[in-house]
């Protein structure tokens, strides 16, 4: 069913509303970002018909069960800690959320936007339509200010930072993300209201409101991992990130400061790189190929530098292993990628899980798209555990200080948020 909608944001927020209310729900939104690889500007996925949870050890063939058992739309997410099933890695470090390492579904309902029309998937789809229609335009409640501890003090942050770049010296990586977590015990935050403001402070082309069993990812990104349009795969590393500026003609500067300094050039072509290899592992030979190096795109918050990667898929590969041969993303690890994770497991005092994994879908039509889970609270209400990770490149030309800086800056949307 297709129907035509005027006021296109008042139906998002009460579609989004209207979802909220089912145990398990996926909503992913583009904000209005313009992209040649989107296929809708916002889905959602609310309800499940069936579901599959696993853990590192067969998560990617449990998956790969799962979809050839359901071929239509299934969303869901995977976890940074799935490099343990891949590679010979551990994952020890404290965990306060007990997120899976995968969590798929398939929806009872779906909800397609693209520009001012609307596709309802569904059994009954007047009635979705009735529904939503039917919810009260509630204005955003008063959220109680909660503050996020950092797992480092800042002073810790840059002896850790100097630590690793003694590793680069040696030769043992290239560059690496390094990442830390802020995080709150015993808080009752109101995840939709959050969600809502998030969005209008910081809106990006992958944010993700994701909703299971109680536990929550309400995310703000801006990088897509990886997506699958016919017989090409697209990768869009970002590496690079200037903060924006009030006045235009600093803003300016700071975008050409972006496109010219050596070590936000460096982190990304060492990540490009990366991909390049990992892509190999999926491609036709002599396929992979940089679309574009470099790229400056500006978002509300800040200003980054985001290449992008494509090749042909191999005959007779599976959507589930061209993704296992990528992930975890190389954005997210560095080089080598096994040395980088096993040394970020050393120094990091937080276990990943969902953050630095990816959120997306798998359609019909044997395509699909996932984000990388950056800029993202995610919430365990059973535990009332809140956390929020942030991470940046480490590499030679890195200054301890400046990285600090830029993990605040990336933290500041959701800070602005929590009020806290």
């Amino acid at each position: 069913m297709i129907v035509q909608v005027n006021d296109l944001p008042g139906f998002r927020k009460k579609a989004l509303q209207w979802a909220a209310a089912f145990d398990t729900l996926c909503y992913l939104d583009s904000n209005g970002f313009t992209d040649p690889y989107s296929k809708f500007d916002t889905l959602i996925a609310a309800g499940a018909r069936a579901k599959l949870t696993a853990s590192a050890g067969n998560a990617f063939d449990q998956l790969d069960q799962f979809r050839k058992s359901n071929p239509g739309w299934i969303t869901g997410f995977l976890g940074y800690d799935l490099k343990n099933e891949i590679e010979a890695l551990t994952s020890s470090n404290p965990d306060g959320l007990k997120f899976p390492d995968l969590y798929f579904f398939v929806p009872e309902y779906l909800v397609f936007i693209k520009g001012n029309e609307v596709e309802i998937i569904a059994n009954e789809p007047h009635l979705v339509i009735k529904a939503i229609n039917e919810q009260e335009s509630s204005a955003a409640g008063q959220q109680l200010a909660i503050s996020l501890k950092p797992r480092f003090s800042r002073q810790e942050y840059i002896d850790t930072v100097n630590k690793i770049k003694e590793h680069i010296s040696r030769g043992d990586i290239y560059v690496t993300n390094f990442c830390q977590e802020f995080f709150a015990e015993n808080v009752l935050p109101d995840p939709l209201n959050i969600f809502m403001k998030l969005n209008e402070v910081s809106p990006n082309p992958f944010s993700t409101f994701f909703k299971w069993n109680g536990n929550y990812i309400l995310g703000a990104s801006p990088e897509r991992f990886l997506a699958k349009r016919g017989s090409k795969l697209i990768s869009q590393p970002i590496k690079g990130t200037a903060k924006r500026m009030d006045d235009i003609e600093a803003d300016e500067q700071a975008k050409q400061g972006l496109r010219s300094h050596p070590k936000e050039l460096q982190e990304n072509v060492m990540v490009v790189d990366l991909v390049r290899n990992d892509l190999t592992r999926s491609a036709k030979p002599g396929t992979v190929k940089t679309e574009e190096l470099f790229g400056i795109y500006s978002f509300k918050q800040v200003h980054q530098m985001i290449s992008t990667v494509v090749c042909e898929i191999q005959e007779g590969l599976s959507n589930v292993q061209a993704i296992k041969n990528t992930f975890p993303m190389g954005s997210m690890t560095g080089a080598p990628k096994v040395s980088c994770m096993q040394l970020m497991e050393q120094y990091e005092r937080s276990k990943r899980g969902v953050y630095s994994g990816a959120i997306g879908y798998f359609s019909p039509d044997g395509d699909f798209d996932f984000n990388v889970v950056i800029r993202s609270l995610l919430y365990n209400s059973s535990n009332k555990y809140l956390s929020f990770h942030a991470g940046g490149a480490i590499t030679y030309h890195a200054t301890a200080e400046n990285e600090y800086e830029e993990c605040l800056l990336k933290a500041a949307a959701v800070m602005e948020v929590l009020g806290g």
